[in-house]
Formats: C-alpha cells, structure tokens, sequence
C-alpha cells in the first residue's frame, strides 16, 4: 500500500487527490473507494491507498485514513497561494519569473481550476493538468 496526503477532497462531488510520499503524479480519488467517513478526506490528512492506473493516470482504491488532517496543509495549496498572492501575477520581488516545482505547479493549478469551473469533472482536470504541465516542462517554467 502507498502512503500520502489528501490535497484536496469535495465531498458533495465526491472526488480529490492524494499527493503520494514517494513522489510522482497526484492520485486521484473517488469516494466510492474510501474506506472511512467522507468528513474525514480533508487537505493533510494522511491516508493508506492502493494505486491503480486509470484512464487518465493514476487512480488510488481502498482508501483509509491514517491520521486526520487539519482542514489545511501548510505546504500545500494555501501555502502556495499565499505566496502567488504576495507576489503580483508571479513576477517575485527581483523581476525575475516565479519557477515552481512539479507539485506546487500541479497544486496550484488543481486550486485554479476547481475555483475557476467548479463545474470540472476529475477527468477534465486531470486532462487539462496535464496538457497544461506539457506547456510548462517545454517553456522550462517548472524546476527539474
């Protein structure tokens, strides 16, 4: 079984993503796959899953919480916005472009979407993640 965080989990559409401890893509999740109470998928809550590859990447099963979250992860997406938001449109103090490692791109960019068009199927945010990534790998906007 694979270890990680919840980023993100909406209850009421019934879907989020796990950062997994190792490393690599974010794990999509289902709630027809969580083994615990949906109240208890919130952002940094530790969670044990099975990782199989779906149609769209990588998709966890048989979900359980390990340790709850507190409703925000300080390294995550609110961390994350918080800085975006310190600096305007990315360009930090020194004029230089904001480089952002694969997972706070893929954070942020996951949070932009969901506020954006809530209306997005997991699908159609993993679809669009990882067009939008492809762009950003070929223009060297993410750190290696």
């Amino acid at each position: 079984m694979a270890q990680g965080r919840v980023v993100r989990f909406d209850d009421i559409r019934g879907y989020g993503f796990i950062i997994p401890d190792e490393g690599g893509e974010d794990v999509f999740m289902h709630a027809n796959d969580l083994l615990d109470d949906k109240h208890l998928y919130q952002p940094g809550a530790v969670v044990e899953f099975d990782v199989t590859e779906g149609e769209r990447g990588p998709k966890a099963s048989l979900v359980s919480v390990v340790r709850k979250g507190s409703g925000s992860d300080e390294s995550g997406p609110a961390a994350s916005s918080s800085r975006a938001e310190s600096s305007a449109a990315g360009v930090v103090e020194d004029g230089l472009c904001d480089v952002l490692s694969p997972r706070e791109f893929r954070l942020e960019l996951t949070e932009t979407l969901l506020d954006g068009v809530p209306s997005l199927t997991a699908a159609q945010i993993l679809q669009v993640r990882q067009g939008v990534e492809r762009l950003a790998r070929g223009h060297g906007w993410l750190a290696s």
